[in-house]
């Protein structure tokens, strides 16, 4: 039997663990999030907030995935992205890749604008999917930035609710197909929804 210590030497950083390979997964369904690295402003203005919809536009395009919900705050961003093949990490290192390159370039800054690689959870559950829905367009409530979902332009939030133009790379009647075949019925059956999640997150 060979013996663990009769493995070759090998230098101190070798030995450091490797970052867990990614699931993906082909037609998969990811809640995905990136964060500035040190709690920085990953957008600065509203200006940063267009351009990086704009970059996830052609990623949405160039992948054929389909983006079912999004919210930009200041130090990071949530997406609900579906994906027909495996095609997750090399859409999304693109996506930020890009999006920083362009941050140093606008602001005159260098160095890392993300503190890591972004962070995803595949959804296998329609629960799972419905609470990550709400969870996404919630985020500005829950931090304290305005009282409401509706208030907060930087989410897929007034598209779903037809007071906002759908931006193109937006899957809409998909996430509304879930709360009924009515547009308007399962747009209020959708703001009731939302609106519980943060009646529930305070009581």
């Amino acid at each position: 039997m060979r013996r663990d210590d009769a493995a070759p030497e090998r230098p101190w950083h070798a030995w450091r663990v490797a970052r867990p390979l990614r699931i993906q997964v082909d037609g998969g369904t990811y809640h995905v999030n990136a964060h500035a690295i040190a709690n920085a402003a990953l957008f600065r203005d509203d200006d940063d907030r267009r351009r990086f919809l704009a970059l996830l536009e052609r990623a949405v395009s160039a992948h054929e995935w389909a983006c079912h919900a999004y919210c930009l705050m200041t130090t990071h961003y949530h997406l609900l992205i579906h994906t027909p093949d495996a095609s997750l990490a090399d859409g999304m290192k693109w996506l930020n890749g890009a999006y920083a390159q362009g941050l140093n370039r606008r602001h005159g800054t260098r160095g890392h604008v993300f503190e890591s690689r972004y962070y995803s959870t595949l959804i296998e559950q329609e629960a799972h999917l419905l609470e990550s829905l709400r969870y996404v367009v919630n985020n500005p409530v829950l931090a304290g930035v305005c009282a409401d979902a509706a208030a907060w332009p930087w989410s897929s939030y007034g598209a779903w609710m037809g007071t906002v133009q759908r931006p193109p790379f937006l899957a809409v009647a998909w996430v509304l197909s879930h709360f009924g075949m009515d547009v308007e019925r399962a747009r209020e059956r959708l703001r009731e929804f939302i609106s519980n999640g943060i009646r529930r997150a305070v009581a």
